[in-house]
């Protein structure tokens, strides 16, 4: 077999305090009147951002939303063009990344992404939009970051259920890296380390949120988890997610923290590969289970009926699934999809199809 790798352009700045290279990295790109956006939440860190490009800092955009509505991107625009900007700063999480990620889309401008959770959309070539309750994905590289700055101080006061859940997504990033339908040896190497030190370090910042060790290691996990999304692909996890996002207006990380154990468990005994290299990974025969178990003692939630998804939304979108097709290592069958579906709606334990014991992971 042929194994064919391409890299994606893109440069990572990564240590405590980094942020404050920022103008430094503008000067780099060549930029001279730059968009800084954000969430509400996070508007005090992206003030700050604005203050550290001085003359670069063009203006302030803090309305981003979940799941990058088009009609916030529209608003923005205007002030994209107003503004006469020529490079964009996201500052945050996906909801952040996503909306400067829009704006790249519609203007080829150059973006740098600080990150403040784990999500890892900032290492990848991949934007998700909502207009009208639907939720499609695209990717080019046109949206990939040039630059992403891994700022410690940005994930310090993260609250430790929203470091819990992200990371549950980048882990899923992963995991889904570890079956692709063109797999080769960086990526598989790198999805396995990510979920090892993603699964370790979330447990720590559950006993101490202020760990910076901790905090340091969910975000280079973080980085592997977003590059293996970006080199790897996407199968039922993602297509799922994004679909029930867009939806039913469910946050998009609790959806990841509830379906991976579920679509792992369907999806596992037909990719052996990525069983071994779970397994390993989080040290058990059962890395479904065991991620389900992990996310109950660390306080996410368990199940769709708990993150807003009705009931009567099960057979919807198991029919859509089934309608979009696309790569996934198991065929999708209409049954077996909504049985899985009705198990995440009601927080109950995954199980694989096949034998084996249950052993807790050593971390």
């Amino acid at each position: 077999m042929t194994t064919v790798f391409q890299g994606l352009p893109s440069r990572v700045v990564f240590g405590k305090g980094a942020l404050a290279g920022l103008a430094d990295e503008a000067e780099a790109l060549g930029c001279r009147r730059m968009l800084v956006v954000c969430t509400g939440s996070q508007r005090t860190a992206a003030e700050r951002a604005l203050g550290v490009l001085g003359g670069a800092g063009a203006a302030l955009f803090p309305g981003a939303a979940m799941h990058t509505p088009v009609e916030v991107t529209l608003e923005v625009m205007k002030l994209v063009e107003a503004e006469d900007i020529d490079g964009v700063v996201a500052i945050g999480g996906g909801s952040a990344i996503g909306l400067s990620k829009a704006i790249a889309l519609r203007t080829d401008l150059p973006q740098i992404v600080a990150p403040s959770t784990y999500a890892g959309s900032e290492m990848t070539p991949v934007l998700g939009q909502t207009e009208a309750g639907r939720k499609t994905t695209q990717r080019s590289v046109k949206v990939l970051p040039e630059t992403v700055i891994y700022d410690l101080e940005l994930s310090l006061s993260l609250p430790a259920s929203v470091s819990v859940t992200s990371g549950f997504n980048a882990m899923a990033h992963a995991a889904e890296a570890l079956y692709a339908e063109i797999p080769n040896p960086p990526l598989l190497a790198i999805a396995e380390e990510c979920v090892r030190l993603m699964a370790r370090a979330l447990t720590r910042i559950v006993i101490d949120p202020g760990d910076e060790t901790a905090r340091a290691a969910a975000l280079e996990a973080a980085w592997l988890g977003g590059w293996s999304l970006a080199n790897g692909g996407s199968a039922l996890h993602h297509r799922l997610c994004h679909m029930l996002g867009g939806a039913f207006g469910l946050p998009h990380a609790e959806t990841h923290t509830v379906l991976l154990p579920h679509i792992l468990a369907y999806n596992l005994p037909s990719a052996p590969e990525a069983l071994g290299r779970l397994g390993r990974a989080l040290n058990t025969p059962e890395p479904a289970e065991v991620l389900f178990d992990l996310g109950q003692s660390l306080g996410a939630p368990a199940a769709l009926k708990d993150i807003g998804m009705p009931k009567t939304g099960i057979d919807e979108a198991a029919d859509a699934m089934i309608a979009q097709g696309g790569w996934n290592p198991r065929a999708l069958d209409s049954v077996s999809l909504k049985r899985l579906l009705r198990r995440a709606w009601s927080g109950d334990h995954p199980r694989m199809e096949r034998g084996g014991l249950l052993l807790k992971p050593a971390f």
